[in-house]
């Protein structure tokens, strides 16, 4: 227990270095405000400023609520919206100065940096207990400091990955629950319910993922439904928006700008695309050797997600660390990508500095573009990279180095414990037995799925064909 408090207070005082890391990195920014190019050339831009005055919060209207003009409309799903007005009513005084300003983004730079702190306990108590040091990664990730205040993101991180405990925990309602608030907020968790159907499918858990489903569906409405009702056309902005909008920042689709495509277009080829690799992990997570972690097939999904979509965001690098983490903890590898992604981070910010600057910043020669072209492909591949990392490890799961801390956790464990009859291997499951054969631990977040029989598997990976579901 002494053991434990101790690394809480250290990945604490790590996330908080974080943190001074972070606000320091925009510091120019707090100092002299946020207008262009400036924003872009000291690459301190963020929301929280700029919608802070131009979707009507400075005047005191909440997003969903009032009736605003049509450019002034939140293109965000409702917790966001939710979450900035609230914050925005803290704030003192009148108009649009920059102490209001200042005031509103340090609210929300606040509250990101304590869901922050809240995702590197959560990292550290979904992996094996003797790899709960790896959160120190989540809490010193150099793509979390640099983006952090870019926009909202870390709330749904903060949900999606608390979701993600409470299934480990095998609290199934609790976490459909917050994959919904989670949904609210930024789409992405709602992928996780995709890698616990594939799981629960596998290990005939019907009943848990009837209840992941339910609890999720019925969240998601809950906080919906009042906006869907008052203000439709508001609500339904950001899924407009989403179809709509045409190829954007570090999209790999801007070298594809040539087809006779718009913006519907390149969504229905972009989500197609993401159904045919999410067919692929389904597969994966049904014919590998040995049920994959949930965080792993968590992470080839959003990661497939962020490489097929039209935008590439900055701080859309926070939706897979703590997914990385969990799924690939080899500082090495990580370290890499992290690198990877600065370097992206910097070009896309040298870039927008350019367009804004009307091509006064970097004008004369074409260096500022071809950073962003190497900084869009060394993003791409290195994420493709870990993919494959991740992949190698579900089909070689006694190379996966949380399955062997979980399998040493649980041989100490039991050590420590007084001697008891041994379990004959009809009374192991399948999944089991194959574990004590070939030295591979459980996932830590296997939840309500811990030591069942497999009941559908597929053939190809190591697997044979079968089908006994069970509700």
């Amino acid at each position: 227990m002494k053991t434990r408090s101790k690394l809480l207070w250290v990945l604490l005082a790590a996330t908080a270095l974080g943190a001074a890391l972070s606000l320091l990195a925009v510091h120019w920014c707090r100092i002299n405000g946020w207008s262009d190019p400036d924003q872009h050339i000291h690459m301190c831009y963020s929301d929280f400023s700029l919608l802070f005055t131009q979707r009507g919060l400075s005047d005191g209207l909440f997003p969903f609520v009032h009736d605003v003009a049509d450019d002034q409309v939140m293109e965000y799903p409702v917790l966001i919206a939710v979450v900035a007005g609230v914050l925005a009513l803290l704030v003192p005084g009148e108009g649009a100065g920059h102490e209001r300003v200042l005031f509103f983004y340090d609210l929300n730079h606040m509250a990101v940096v304590l869901c922050w702190m809240a995702v590197v306990i959560i990292t550290a108590f979904s992996t094996a207990a003797s790899r709960r040091r790896d959160a120190l990664m989540v809490a010193l990730a150099p793509g979390i400091i640099l983006t952090l205040s870019v926009n909202w993101d870390m709330w749904a991180v903060f949900l999606g990955g608390f979701a993600l405990l409470l299934w480990g925990r095998g609290h199934s309602v609790w976490a459909g629950i917050l994959l919904g608030l989670g949904a609210a907020m930024k789409l992405y968790p709602l992928f996780f319910l995709g890698a616990i159907l594939v799981l629960c499918l596998r290990a005939g858990r019907l009943r848990s993922l009837a209840a992941v489903l339910c609890a999720g569906i019925g969240s998601w409405l809950a906080v919906n439904v009042p906006f869907m009702i008052t203000q439709f056309d508001q609500w339904a902005t950001f899924y407009r928006f989403s179809s709509e909008r045409e190829v954007s920042f570090s999209s790999m689709w801007l070298a594809f700008s040539w087809l006779p495509l718009d913006g519907a277009g390149f969504s229905v080829l972009s989500n197609g695309l993401f159904l045919v690799c999410c067919l692929g992990i389904a597969y994966l997570g049904w014919a590998a050797p040995v049920r994959p972690r949930v965080a792993q097939l968590c992470f080839l999904i959003v990661a497939s997600f962020i490489l097929l979509g039209k935008v590439y965001s900055p701080q859309f690098v926070m939706w897979l660390i703590p997914l990385a983490v969990l799924a690939y903890p080899r500082l090495k590898a990580l370290v890499i990508w992290q690198a990877a992604e600065v370097f992206h981070w910097a070009a896309v910010w040298m870039m927008s500095a350019k367009i804004t600057s009307g091509g006064s910043f970097g004008g004369g020669h074409s260096l500022i573009e071809t950073a962003y072209g190497l900084g869009i492909a060394a993003h791409m591949i290195t994420v493709i990279w870990l993919m494959v990392l991740v992949v190698g490890d579900i089909l070689h799961p006694h190379r996966d180095t949380v399955r062997q801390a979980e399998a040493a956790d649980g041989r100490i464990a039991q050590t420590s414990q007084e001697p008891a009859e041994e379990p004959s291997v009809e009374e192991l499951s399948a999944e089991a037995a194959s574990a004590q054969a070939t030295s591979v631990g459980e996932d830590p977040l296997a939840g309500t799925l811990r030591g069942r029989r497999d009941a559908f598997t597929l053939p190809g990976l190591g697997q044979k064909s079968q089908l006994t579901l069970r509700w």
